[in-house]
Formats: structure tokens, sequence, C-alpha cells
């Protein structure tokens, strides 16, 4: 690790900067080249320790100088209590501490033994798990698609609830009725093609005889084509007023619920008549307090 780079001026700006951008203008600084941060938990576990440091560091009020000094003291640590017990790296902090004795005053060296303490030792196997040895990383990237709920229309153009549901249900009964009516012109249209082509096919047997027709046949022949007019008309009779009726009893559906349609109060008035009884509630409770006083 390169600490050359590291400058009074450097670790200012790092700490300076918000995390990201303290992290990375670091990275550069140790001359580090680009890393996963997911793949290479070592080398981020690593920079953010140091990072850690400078925060520490800038936090407590150590000159900037002292502030390197600082990242220099962490990374020899990290170096030289690799593959140590928890004894022996307790006992080469005290010996480091020893050696920066004269790099720092007494407040500031006492204030970095007990940070990496209760940072460090406190975490010493987790830090030899992750730095100490090589990780493998099994790691399997899903890109899911977050779709933001849509803009919600201004508070001025809601409606009461009761009332939505109102207008909704109305305008669904009204649905119905012009779906009734196209229903019953499709229906005459078909019983009247099917009517015409009962008679044309009816029509066309004695055409097909070439022959006089006599007396009672010709009669026949009349009152059967007025049998099938006369069942025809009464089919589209019965489907006339079928639909008549089911039409009758969606307009009087509306009209029950137009006759019980909600009636939402107006905001403003909603709000003065709330101000008004928390304003008498006021009222009141002083007259029971002065009351209670004079007793």
């Amino acid at each position: 690790m390169q600490m050359a780079l590291l400058t009074p001026q450097g670790v200012k700006k790092v700490f300076q900067c918000q995390k990201p951008e303290g992290r990375e203008h670091l990275r550069r600084l140790l001359n580090w080249e680009q890393f996963d941060e997911v793949r290479d938990s070592r080398r981020s576990i690593l920079l953010d320790t140091l990072y850690e440091s400078i925060i520490f560091a800038a936090g407590k009020g150590f000159p900037w100088v002292e502030v390197v000094k600082v990242v220099k003291f962490t990374e020899e640590l990290l170096e030289e209590t690799k593959g140590c017990s928890i004894t022996e790296a307790v006992t080469i902090l005290g010996n480091k501490l020893r050696d920066y004795q004269g790099q720092f005053n007494t407040t500031h060296l006492l204030a970095l033994c007990d940070y990496f303490y209760f940072t460090f030792i406190h975490h010493y196997r987790l830090y030899q798990y992750v730095l100490g040895q090589d990780q493998e990383v099994n790691l399997t990237v899903t890109h899911l698609e977050v779709c933001a709920p849509p803009q919600p229309l201004p508070l001025a153009e809601g409606k009461d609830r009761d009332l939505w549901k109102h207008e909704q249900q109305v305008a669904e009964l009204g649905m119905a009725e012009a779906q009734k009516h196209i229903h019953l012109l499709l229906l005459k249209e078909s019983l009247q093609l099917k009517r015409e082509h009962m008679l044309q096919k009816f029509l066309e047997v004695p055409v097909q005889q070439s022959r006089v027709l006599k007396r009672e046949e010709l009669e026949n022949f009349i009152n059967e084509a007025i049998h099938i007019q006369t069942e025809s008309l009464k089919e589209v009779l019965q489907c006339e007023i079928q639909a008549i009726y089911d039409i009758l009893d969606l307009k009087l559906q509306k009209k029950t619920l137009n006759l019980n349609a909600p009636i939402p109060f107006p905001l403003s008035i909603a709000g003065q008549s709330g101000q008004d009884e928390a304003l008498k509630f006021n009222k009141a409770r002083k007259e029971k307090k002065a009351k209670g006083k004079k007793m």
C-alpha cells in the first residue's frame, strides 16, 4: 500500500466529501485500481477501515498531519496482526502505541487507543476471518424493474368516496341501459331476417311445382303465410316487451340512486363548523375552570 500520496490536503478532502465520494477519493490517493465492491469484499472492508480511521481522527480534532499518521497506523496494525491470536494482537497494539507516542499528544493517543480497542480488538476474529484468508463468493444478480406509482391528481380535484361510488353506479346503470337498447335493435333485425327467410322458403314451394293451385290449396297457402307472419310478430313483441321492462327497471334504479345521492359538504363549511365547535368547547372548559377556582 502506498501512503506517499496521502497528504493533509488529501485526507481533508476525504473527510469533507460524502461517504461514497470520500471512499472513492481515498482509493485514488492510495493508488488502488478500481475493484468490484461485492466480489472483492476484502479490499472493500479494508478501504472502509482506512476511511473510518480518517473520519474518527478528523472528528476528534486531530490535526490533518496527524490524520495521515492515523491512516498509516491503521494500515500497519492490520498488516502486523495477520494470523495472530487476540492476545498477540493486543500486545502489538500496545507496542505500536508506544512507538507513536512522540507523534501524538496524550489526549489523542488515548483516543486512538480507545478507538482501536473498541473497534478492531472487539471484532478481531471477524477482521481476521475477512482480511486474513481468501473468501469464495457465490453471487447471483437479479435485475428487477420497479414501477413507480402514477402521479396522484391534485387534492382539489378529489371527490367524496360515497359520491364517487354513487357516480360509478349511475354510470354502470346508464351503460346497461344503452346495451339493452342496442340488443333490442339487433334482436328486431335478426327476427325480421328470420321471418323474411321463412316466407321466402315457403313461397318457393308452389313456384317449383309449376301448376295452378286449387282454391283449397290457395287458402291453405295463405293461412300458412299468415301464421308465419303472426308467429314472427308475436316473437318480436315478446322480445320488445321484455327489453322495455328491463330498460324501465334500470331507469327506476337510476331514479332511486339519484334520490338517495350523497350530498358532500364543502370543505370550507365543514372546516368552519369544526372551528366553531372547538371554540365552544374551549370556552366551556375555561368557564368551568374559573368556577372551580372561585369555589
